[in-house]
């Protein structure tokens, strides 16, 4: 039995090493644990071979994530086994951890693999979101890593509903943070770089984060963004990120093709900086007007938050998990099908007084959500599953 008291030996894992909401939660932990006193290493596949492009203040080890020759199938296989392999051959392996915590569906398989094999005593699993696959091959992958781990975490109340009605599981609440000094919205000499860097003159600049992908509702976005530059053509319409483990370029090829039809000139009024590096994001966030993020499907919605931190007002979908946390007097909250209720939305941001309004009543939400609070809550499930399996 692990004394209640003692530190926790802690390993997380996590998919990719780009800025990916689940993957920038995984790190967020990591700190906040190490910070609260544990013994926490995380493992990260990476493709890229170029980490995480931010210094940890725990330990670390990067999987190699070797070119894939087939379909998405084969990739995932790939990687499930990599993780596997290394975990085989860390040498780290022989003092063991506590806790195998996974914050996907790919080091979830591997992971439940090894404990299997009776090499690892258990797995945790966070559930940010299910996803419709599909290929046989990822649902099964995806039931798995939701059905077989012997903790199941979220971070929202509406996919903790989701699991517990489609899976029969009731998954432990956690949350995710912000670090509010990170993303608060005080003006550095990065933010003028930026600015100049990326051509960001606009006015206003409308931002969002996560790429050009379908549950982004990227293409329903640009077509609201084409009205809005009807009555305001100096606006521009910043999309930052894309690293992604799939291939959207059947959608992306569509984008671009609206992007043409509607005569929305890349560089000017489009602006696609791609992935945003770790250091420069807060002086991204600091550059726009607002944050626009009608999202369809997500975890959580991290980026909200820190668009929040940044002082930037926001629109979002009116559906969960944004409304868990977001009432329509701290956010502009529109249906996410309809064009022109975002069009108008990304209006009523550039008005003064609305955004003033909503950044004021948005502030306090930082307070409920820290990295601090989600350790703790993190470490409450740990010890549970701890006492319950010995």
């Amino acid at each position: 039995m692990i004394h209640p008291d003692r530190p926790l030996r802690i390993a997380l894992f996590t998919y990719s090493t780009r800025p990916r909401g689940s993957v920038i939660h995984t790190l967020e932990l990591a700190e906040a644990l190490h910070q609260q006193g544990h013994i926490v290493c995380v493992y990260a596949l990476d493709k890229e071979g170029q980490g995480f492009g931010r210094d940890l203040s725990c330990s670390y080890h990067l999987i190699p994530a070797l070119p894939v020759q087939g379909g998405v199938d084969y990739l995932i296989r790939q990687r499930i086994q990599e993780v596997v392999i290394f975990l085989d051959n860390d040498p780290l392996q022989d003092g063991s951890y506590d806790i195998y915590h996974a914050q996907d569906c790919i080091t979830a398989n591997a992971l439940i693999l090894l404990r299997d094999q009776s090499k690892i005593p258990s797995v945790v699993r966070t559930v940010h979101h299910v996803e419709a696959y599909n290929s046989p091959y990822l649902r099964e992958c995806q039931d798995r890593s939701i059905d077989r781990p012997d903790l199941c975490l979220c971070v929202s109340q509406h996919w903790q509903q989701a699991v517990q009605q489609q899976y029969q599981i009731r998954p432990d609440r956690v949350i995710n943070g912000v670090k509010g000094d990170r993303f608060s919205p005080v003006s550095t000499v990065r933010q003028a770089q930026i600015q100049q860097t990326f051509g960001l003159y606009g006015s206003p600049i409308y931002l969002t984060v996560g790429g050009i992908e379908p549950r982004k509702n990227s293409i329903l976005l640009l077509k609201a963004f084409a009205q809005v530059l009807s009555d305001q053509p100096q606006a521009q319409l910043v999309i930052a990120g894309g690293a992604t483990l799939f291939d959207y370029q059947s959608y992306r090829d569509e984008f671009f093709a609206r992007v043409q039809a509607l005569e929305i000139e890349i560089g000017r009024s489009l602006v696609l900086p791609g992935v945003v590096s770790d250091a420069d994001l807060p002086a991204l966030y600091r550059s726009a007007n607002a944050f626009v993020f009608p999202s369809t499907k997500e975890g959580w919605g991290l980026v909200v938050l820190e668009a929040i931190a940044a002082g930037l007002p926001v629109l979002t979908a009116n559906r969960p998990p944004f409304t868990e946390f977001l009432t329509t007097g701290q956010a502009v909250l529109v249906d996410p099908e309809d064009v022109g209720a975002i069009a108008q939305g990304m209006l009523e941001l550039s008005q003064p007084a609305v955004a003033q309004r909503l950044v004021q009543a948005s502030q306090p939400i930082l307070q409920h959500y820290t990295w601090e609070r989600s350790a703790h809550l993190h470490v409450a499930a740990y010890r549970k599953l701890l006492r319950a399996k010995p």
